[in-house]
C-alpha cells in the first residue's frame, strides 16, 4: 500500500481537471490518498475511508505556491511517501519524491500564443518541474518529443495517455438520442483550435452544396470567446451576419454541463475537431465514446491517437479539403456506432497503473 499527497486544485478546470479526477479512484485502489483542494473540488471521494483531505485554496502557479505554501500543508503533504499533480506546478517546500505532469508545450511551440516574458515564464515552471520531478508523465509520444526537443530533460518521461471521462460511459438514463443535423464543435477560440478553418470551411460547404442546412453548433459562450483569436471571432460576425438564405446556422451553446454535453455529443451528425496543435485532443475520443464520428486535422499528435478508428482526416489549415469532407459526411448515412476498442486502447484505469508502478520502482 502506498500513501499518496494529491494536488486536486485544478479539478474543473478543463481537460487537466477531468484528467484528475478520472484517476483519482483508480489512486485510491488499495493505497490511501491525501488530497489537496476545496472542499467542491475534492466531493465525490470525501467519503471514502482511505481518504484524508487538506483543505488548501493557494492558486496554482502563483508566488505564495512556490515561496509561501503553508507550513501546516506541508507538513501534512510530507508525512505521505509521494507526491502526485496532474500539471507541472510543485509548492516549494515538499520533501518526498515528486511526480509532474506536462501535457503539452503548445507555449513554447506556437510562439504568437504570448509574449516573450510570457513564453519564458512558462518555460522556468516547465524547468522547474522537470527538476524538482523524480518521473515525468506526459499524454502522448509527440508531446514527449516535444518536450525532449525544448527542455532536454535528463529525467525519464513516461507516456499516460488520456481517455474518455466516466460519465460518458455510462448509459443513457432515456434511449440514445435521434440523430439531428448537426455539426458539433468543442474547444475553445484559440488560434490553434482551428474554429477559423472550420468557420471557412462550414461558409464554403454552404456555398457548394446547395442541400447543405447543417448547423454548426459551438461548445460554450460566445462572450467567453472575446479574448480568444481575433480573427476568428471576426469571422463569426461575418457569418452571423450573412445568412445566406438560412444556410449559416451558428449558435453557441453557452455553458453547459457534463450530461447536456453527453447528450449533444450523440446527437450531433459528427463533430469536427480542426486543431492545429493539440498535447493529445480528447472531443474526437468523447465523441466517439458515444457513437459520433468525427472529421480531425492531420496534426502527427491525431495521427498517433486516431489512426486505428474510423475518422476522416483532412489537411490541417485547409478550409477547402475540410468543406470537402464536410460535404462527404453531410452525403453518407451516420447512425450510432459501436466502439467498445476505445476503451482498450486508452484507459485511466491502465494510466493510473503506470503512475503507481512508477512510484513504486523509484521507491525500490
Amino acid at each position: 500500500m502506498m500513501r499518496i499527497a494529491i494536488d486536486c486544485r485544478m479539478i474543473g478546470s478543463g481537460g487537466i481537471g477531468s484528467f484528475i479526477s478520472e484517476l483519482i479512484p483508480y489512486f485510491l485502489t488499495g493505497n490511501e490518498c491525501l488530497l489537496l483542494g476545496s472542499h467542491e473540488q475534492c466531493a465525490s471521494f470525501l467519503n471514502l475511508p482511505n481518504v484524508e483531505f487538506c483543505f488548501c485554496n493557494i492558486p496554482p502557479f502563483s508566488l505564495k505556491e512556490v515561496f509561501l505554501f503553508p507550513q501546516d500543508i506541508l507538513e501534512r503533504i510530507n508525512n505521505y511517501d509521494y507526491y502526485f499533480t496532474p500539471y507541472c506546478n510543485i509548492p516549494g517546500g515538499i520533501n518526498i519524491p515528486i511526480f509532474t505532469t506536462i501535457h503539452d508545450v503548445v507555449f513554447l511551440d506556437l510562439k504568437e500564443l504570448t509574449c516573450f516574458a510570457g513564453r519564458f515564464i512558462r518555460k522556468m515552471f516547465y524547468k522547474r518541474a522537470i527538476n524538482y520531478s523524480d518521473a515525468i508523465f506526459t499524454v502522448s509520444k509527440f508531446s514527449k518529443e516535444r518536450i525532449q526537443y525544448h527542455l532536454h530533460p535528463k529525467k525519464q518521461i513516461i507516456i499516460v495517455y488520456n481517455s474518455a471521462p466516466s460519465y460518458l460511459k455510462r448509459p443513457f438514463e432515456d434511449e440514445l438520442p435521434p440523430k439531428k443535423d448537426q455539426i458539433l464543435f468543442v474547444g475553445n477560440i484559440k488560434k490553434h483550435k482551428g474554429l477559423k478553418t472550420l468557420l471557412d470551411a462550414y461558409e464554403i460547404a454552404a456555398k457548394r452544396d446547395m442541400t447543405f442546412r447543417s448547423k454548426l453548433l459551438i461548445v460554450g459562450n460566445a462572450e467567453n470567446f472575446r479574448t480568444g483569436d481575433q480573427e476568428t471571432i471576426k469571422k463569426i460576425q461575418a457569418l452571423q451576419k450573412e445568412n445566406h438564405d438560412g444556410e449559416i446556422k451558428i449558435e453557441f451553446t453557452g455553458k453547459i454541463s457534463n450530461e447536456r454535453l453527453k447528450y449533444l455529443y450523440a446527437e450531433s451528425r459528427y463533430l469536427v475537431q480542426p486543431s492545429l496543435y493539440e498535447g493529445f485532443g480528447i472531443p474526437p475520443l468523447e465523441a466517439m465514446t458515444v457513437g459520433t464520428p468525427a472529421i480531425i486535422s492531420d496534426i502527427p499528435v491525431f495521427k498517433e491517437i486516431y489512426s486505428t478508428f474510423p475518422v476522416s482526416f483532412f489537411k490541417a489549415g485547409n478550409a477547402s479539403d475540410l468543406a470537402e469532407k464536410i460535404i462527404e459526411m453531410n452525403k453518407s448515412v451516420t447512425d450510432s456506432f459501436s466502439l467498445d476498442k476505445i476503451c482498450d486502447v486508452y484507459s485511466y484505469e491502465r494510466s493510473a497503473k503506470i503512475i503507481c508502478d512508477t512510484m513504486l520502482n523509484f521507491k525500490n
